[in-house]
């Protein structure tokens, strides 16, 4: 299933009793994406959650245009759909309708419905590498670039719980709207290990981590599943979890490391989930 240099995928729901009974390639089959950046192509999945669309493009020596892929059912990519790109590789350009953007590592672009949108690297030596979210949209919303010093940042944490870190959030109410996206990025201090636990499940939006910034042979243990079931996919660098609105989204890693993490659903309120009592965890 290949549109010139844009490839998909297509991840159908799957329901906590079914996810129950997989083994760890049924999980990873289902749950874990990989291999998102390779030279000169856009790698996408299109899932059945939210139907949300998660993706990497990674140019080189010439512009990728994001093309538009049959699960759309659209002439182009974005004529029903926003989007959000985070660049987590060398320094790079967005251009939307004509207006480029230039992304240093761990910046974010926003377009919004209608948007016709490409992707370059100023140096294809070191390329950079777009992480690509996109959802449903239901109206225009006007073109943003966000620096990682822009973003919402608020500390957590503390080295005695091995969790010390950074939440950036991109997308907040005071700041730059979207339709449903909703997307930050949680930097962990060197020393700490955990992600989100106490943990939580938000049945009004799926989540999907990818994390980044770890060495080679380094991995994160990441948890999901119901909290009475729970299960693990063990991820290296530039890895994606997806995680279902039923299940719970956690991590812990071999050495401290960053993801970003995005949603899409029926509301874009941090604060609408539903706390995992630890003695809850089985």
């Amino acid at each position: 299933m290949t549109a010139s240099h844009v490839d998909y995928t297509i991840r159908h729901a799957i329901d906590p009793a079914t996810a129950a009974r997989m083994d760890t390639d049924a999980l990873r089959a289902n749950f874990h994406i990989g291999d998102l950046f390779r030279p000169g192509r856009i790698s996408l999945t299109y899932t059945h959650y939210d139907r949300m669309i998660v993706g990497g493009a990674m140019p080189t020596d010439a512009p990728l245009p994001l093309e538009t892929i049959r699960p759309t059912g659209t002439p182009r990519f974005l004529d029903r759909r926003e989007l959000i790109a985070v660049n987590i590789g060398g320094p790079g350009r967005v251009e939307m309708n004509g207006e480029s953007f230039r992304l240093e590592p761990r910046d974010m672009a926003y377009a919004g419905l209608g948007e016709e949108v490409a992707f370059s690297s100023e140096d294809p030596a070191n390329p950079a590498k777009f992480y690509l979210l996109s959802a449903p949209a239901h109206q225009a919303l006007p073109r943003r670039h966000i620096r990682i010093g822009d973003a919402k940042r608020i500390d957590l944490g503390s080295p005695a719980t091995s969790n010390e870190r950074s939440i950036f959030q991109f997308i907040h109410p005071e700041g730059v709207k979207t339709c449903q996206l909703v997307v930050g990025m949680t930097q962990l201090a060197a020393g700490s290990v955990w992600n989100t636990m106490p943990c939580h499940v938000h049945d009004r939006r799926m989540e999907a981590y990818l994390y980044f910034d770890l060495a080679d042979g380094a991995r994160v243990l990441h948890l999901m599943g119901e909290p009475s079931e729970t299960r693990h996919l063990v991820l290296a660098k530039e890895e994606v979890a997806l995680s279902p609105p039923w299940s719970i989204h956690s991590g812990c890693g071999t050495s401290n490391y960053a993801f970003i993490w995005a949603m899409a659903g029926d509301n874009v309120d941090y604060t609408d989930v539903e706390m995992v009592p630890m003695e809850a965890l089985r």
